[in-house]
């Protein structure tokens, strides 16, 4: 199936059944920069698809993200992939709301379900896809099947994503990581290729001389 097979569906997908989930509370959520996201908790830490992305590009950032040191809002690269996603998908529902939980970028109904994320670039393509997977797992463990399309509009790409058990087993394995990280101090901040275009960059190397 190709993207203009599919037709845009701006409803709000309800779960086929809860039944078979009564056992396992979805939380209520809590104050915070990420609610938008889907949430599922492990412990003490509210996991989303968020904590999931930026686990898979910077712990620092994750860390200071979810002790609400939220610097994003406004950022230049962060309004141009939301100027990128009205520019390109105009005919597609915007920012569908499922579960009252998850903000995905649009969804197509076709002969299934598919979540759409809108990226700029493939540089951090492992990120966006371990994000896109936490999405459908979530979606899976409220009784709804789904599959997910990365769309990368600038060099007219798409990613399709399918969770296999594989994909379930590395984001348990993720989920406990990033409640380690979370509990634990600060992660030492690394400079990496990525910080330039970071809106954590002056947080994190405030003493440095920042090369543009």
């Amino acid at each position: 199936m190709t993207e203009t097979d599919a037709q845009p569906d701006n409803t709000e997908i309800e779960p086929e059944s809860e039944s078979r989930f009564e056992s396992e509370t979805v939380p209520e959520p809590e104050s915070g920069p990420e609610n938008i996201y889907a949430g599922i908790q492990s412990g003490a830490v509210r996991i989303t698809g968020v904590k999931i992305d930026y686990y898979h590009i910077c712990h620092t950032k994750l860390w200071l993200f979810s002790h609400n040191i939220a610097l994003e809002a406004g950022h230049e690269n962060v309004e141009i992939g939301k100027q990128l996603h009205e520019d390109r998908y105009k005919r597609d529902g915007k920012d569908v709301t499922i579960d009252n939980t998850i903000s995905i970028d649009f969804v197509r109904r076709g002969s299934g379900i598919e979540l759409h994320e809108v990226k700029k670039t493939k540089k951090m393509e492992d990120a966006h896809r371990a994000q896109l997977l936490f999405y459908i797992y979530y979606l899976k463990r409220r009784g709804v099947s789904a599959e997910g399309v990365i769309n990368y509009p600038l060099i007219r790409e798409t990613v399709r994503v399918t969770l296999t058990p594989d994909d379930e087993a590395n984001l348990q394995r993720d989920i406990e990581e990033i409640e380690r990280i979370v509990q634990g101090s600060m992660p030492h901040p690394e400079r990496k290729r990525i910080c330039a275009k970071c809106a954590y960059i002056e947080f994190c190397f405030c003493d440095e001389v920042v090369d543009e």
